[in-house]
């Protein structure tokens, strides 16, 4: 069958590869449609160190069932679902409680195993969730970006009527905005693209700056009346990005760290004791993806905002290429099969 095949750093192609074989608690899935995420960029570009080669990429993935296990009697051949893309032990301590998603064994599609950018795979029943028939083939993966960023919000704890600071304009920033949105809180983006803060704009989102030519601290402090923001998310991995979330949280507030940074950055620990905060990471997510395909169907987050464009898996390769030549012509791109 098709795949999309990293060989190796900066080498990527089109390849034939055996068809998987499915176990008997796996559900065998005609892949329709597969996002192209900035971890498959990082795979390509051989700047992420939890990739091994040869790999084909890809986690966010849809599709339609073909086979399921004997016992099975919710999933039905023909249903539409997307994975879950994070398979965890069950068995370490962070599963024990309940946060499988920081699973100390944890491997994700696309990284650490081969992923889902072929015309078939087989992935575990627990990690398969049936779709709405409403939401397009081309939109579908991007259900995954979304429970990335609601894990975010969630691990910051944003209430309704709160005004919640997002450091980076990508896809994880503007869908964090998204579900603030609505969830009844007030986001402030902050990006130095002035593309994606338009864009931000035109997806409602009212307050939206650029931290090189305006004074975003005091712009928040504007927007807030001296408070500052309840709430922050980081969601670039930018070193002063990062730095600069202490300065637009409130005293009391809490900071969610979506962004993976290249190097450790240095905080200064007196303001976080003066000033008390929260500080949590958020990696992956845990439980979100009925909700997130929920507020998709209904209409409540459009998540077409974010597509660039759309190509075949022929085109597929030449995409992931050009993507990492000019990434800031592309907010997102999926593939279809």
């Amino acid at each position: 069958m098709k795949s999309v095949l990293l060989k190796s750093p900066g080498e990527i192609s089109l390849s034939e590869v055996s068809e998987p074989s499915r176990g008997e608690n796996d559900v065998l899935i005609r892949v329709r449609s597969a996002g192209i995420c900035g971890s498959d960029i990082g795979a390509y570009r051989g700047v992420n160190p939890l990739v091994s080669y040869p790999r084909i990429i890809g986690h966010e993935v849809a599709g339609e069932v073909l086979e399921v296990p004997e016992d099975e009697t919710t999933l039905m051949p023909g249903d539409r679902v997307i994975i879950e893309p994070y398979i965890y032990c069950g068995k370490c301590y962070p599963c024990s409680i309940g946060h499988t998603n920081c699973c100390e064994n944890l491997t994700v599609r696309g990284v650490h195993i081969d992923g889902g950018m072929a015309e078939r795979i087989a992935h575990p029943r627990h990690l398969v969730h049936k779709a709405p028939n409403n939401i397009p083939w081309e939109l579908l993966p991007l259900a995954e970006p979304l429970v990335i960023s609601m894990h975010a919000v969630s691990q910051a704890q944003v209430k309704s009527g709160e005004h919640v600071a997002i450091t980076g304009a990508g896809q994880i920033g503007l869908l964090a905005a998204q579900y603030a949105l609505s969830l009844g809180a007030i986001p402030i983006i902050i990006d130095p693209v002035d593309e994606r803060l338009d864009l931000a704009r035109r997806w409602g989102v009212a307050h939206a700056l650029n931290p090189v030519s305006s004074d975003s601290v005091a712009a928040i402090r504007e927007i807030t009346r001296g408070r500052m923001a309840e709430a922050v998310i980081e969601a670039s991995g930018d070193a002063r990005a990062i730095r600069n979330t202490l300065e637009y949280v409130s005293f009391a507030g809490r900071i969610a760290l979506a962004g993976w940074p290249k190097n450790e950055i240095p905080l200064p620990t007196a303001m976080i004791t003066r000033k008390e905060l929260s500080i949590f990471g958020s990696r992956n997510s845990v439980g979100m993806f009925p909700e997130s395909l929920r507020l998709i169907a209904d209409g409540k987050i459009d998540v077409s905002y974010l597509l660039t464009r759309s190509v075949t898996i022929d085109e597929a390769p030449a995409m992931v290429a050009n993507i990492a030549e000019n990434p800031g012509l592309f907010l997102k791109v999926t593939c279809l099969l």
